[in-house]
């Protein structure tokens, strides 16, 4: 058991309770997908779309979707924070603007307005770069779409696939 888990049975219960509510008001993510990653939380795109899932997976409503997935990674790589670190905060409770500003204190890379805007903007436009990903993309992409061409980018498949999914026509 982790020591942020280890809470006094009274308390845990409680907090517990208050915490499940909290989660489960704006993160059931089997009925509506995450935030798009090109939301921009602080600057960083991916960032509010990774609270949501990790704030979904807390409350044990994440679906399909997965915290901490290779998307998210690169987001913790950029500004060097631990995702179960991360996940503590989500876990106490914090909002959105907490979040950011423990990401802001905590880092160990402090980026610049500039650095985290060119990161978000590489972000937005990232397309598949080895043909295991090319692969990937397009198996999803079929999928999803198959006669959308202006499916070019992850963000482009990612927001596509969550429509999707929960019932928009493509």
């Amino acid at each position: 058991m982790e020591a942020w888990q280890a809470v006094p049975p009274r308390i845990a219960i409680q907090t517990t309770k208050t915490l499940t509510m909290a989660l489960e008001k704006n993160t059931d993510l089997t009925q509506h997908p995450p935030r798009s990653p090109r939301v921009r939380l602080g600057g960083y795109a991916i960032l509010p779309r990774m609270l949501d899932k990790g704030r979904a997976t807390l409350a044990g409503k994440n679906g399909e979707y997965h915290y901490a997935c290779p998307m998210d990674q690169r987001f913790l790589d950029f500004v060097s924070i631990d995702p179960e670190e991360l996940k503590k905060q989500l876990y106490s409770g914090k909002g959105d603007g907490e979040i950011l500003e423990w990401i802001q204190e905590t880092a160990k890379n402090k980026r610049s307005d500039a650095e985290i805007a060119n990161w978000s903007d590489y972000a937005e436009k990232r397309v598949p770069s080895d043909p295991e990903s090319r692969k990937h993309f397009n198996d999803l992409h079929e999928k999803a779409a198959p006669k959308r061409e202006d499916v070019t980018s992850w963000f482009d498949l990612l927001d596509l696939d969550d429509y999707v999914s929960f019932g928009g026509k493509p």
